[in-house]
């Protein structure tokens, strides 16, 4: 079987009980959401659909549904990678030694905001709890992925258009390294200061030491606590940052310049934005 190419699906941001509350933020952040769906597993969620890609807000409400969402503490925590093929990555995964679950379907009701309605299904592929202490990695296989990016919802007054990565902290990132490298092949990894990164398609994911965290993001970062691997930014790329940031502006959402050098960058403090560095970029 061959490894899977890497490419994010979409990431999860943990709403826990309060998802109305995370929904209003991250529309005063610029971001279009999707009506409120709910999974047959429990769940809730909106969406900030994204070229190729997406912004999950998960949550359970009336403290009814999931209980895994509950254990999770607020804020990003989850990355999801793309697949078309549950069942044969599901076998691929288990032959490189990754520590996964078997293929398990669910769906959720749709409203597409047009007098339309259907129902999204889906598959994924989840690795096992233990293998990520940052959060929920898993890949997910679209079964109906027109109900998903559905062109009006890619409109963000933010001007957003994808992800452009994500930033996490790790006591010891070569054991992240290890794992991507089991489940995507060591040509996918490449080692940088403080720690690795992984190509995905546009975007890449970087695990780094809490210190390098600390020196990427300086006073914009979350407070991490300690945990042996948490997910610390999201980097989301914008048409305009002109347009990013007058959309912030407007919503009072205080913004930092990017540590070090770079000028092409608008950050979003994790204080600013549900314990979540949220960094734009053209």
């Amino acid at each position: 079987m061959t490894l899977p190419i890497p490419l994010i699906d979409h990431v999860i941001v943990n709403a826990r009980d309060r998802l109305d509350d995370s929904a209003a933020l991250w529309s005063r952040l610029g971001f279009q959401l999707t009506p409120r769906g709910h999974h047959t597993l429990g769940s809730s969620n909106n969406l900030a659909i994204l070229g190729n890609d997406y912004i999950e807000l998960l949550g359970v409400q009336n403290g009814a549904g999931r209980t895994d969402v509950l254990d999770w503490p607020a804020g990003l925590n989850g990355l999801v990678f793309k697949t078309l093929d549950s069942n044969g990555l599901h076998e691929a995964l288990r032959a490189a030694d990754v520590p996964v679950l078997p293929p398990q379907g669910f769906s959720r009701p749709v409203d597409m905001g047009d007098g339309h309605t259907g129902e999204a299904a889906f598959r994924t592929v989840r690795l096992k709890a233990a293998a990520v202490p940052a959060g929920r990695m898993f890949f997910c296989h679209h079964l109906t992925p027109e109900l998903v990016w559905h062109d009006p919802w890619r409109r963000h007054p933010n001007g957003a258009v994808g992800l452009a990565g994500m930033l996490i902290a790790a006591q010891d990132p070569a054991s992240v390294g290890h794992l991507f490298t089991r489940m995507f092949g060591a040509d996918a990894i490449a080692e940088v200061e403080g720690g690795i990164t992984l190509k995905a398609g546009l975007a890449s994911v970087e695990v780094l030491s809490p210190a390098a965290v600390a020196g990427r993001l300086g006073a914009a970062g979350p407070a991490l606590d300690g945990r042996e691997q948490e997910m610390a930014a999201l980097h989301v790329r914008t048409q305009s940052l002109a347009r990013a940031g007058a959309v912030l502006q407007k919503a009072g959402i205080m913004t930092e310049p990017a540590p070090g050098p770079r000028t092409d960058r608008l950050v979003v403090p994790a204080s600013q934005a549900g314990g979540v560095a949220l960094i734009f970029q053209e």
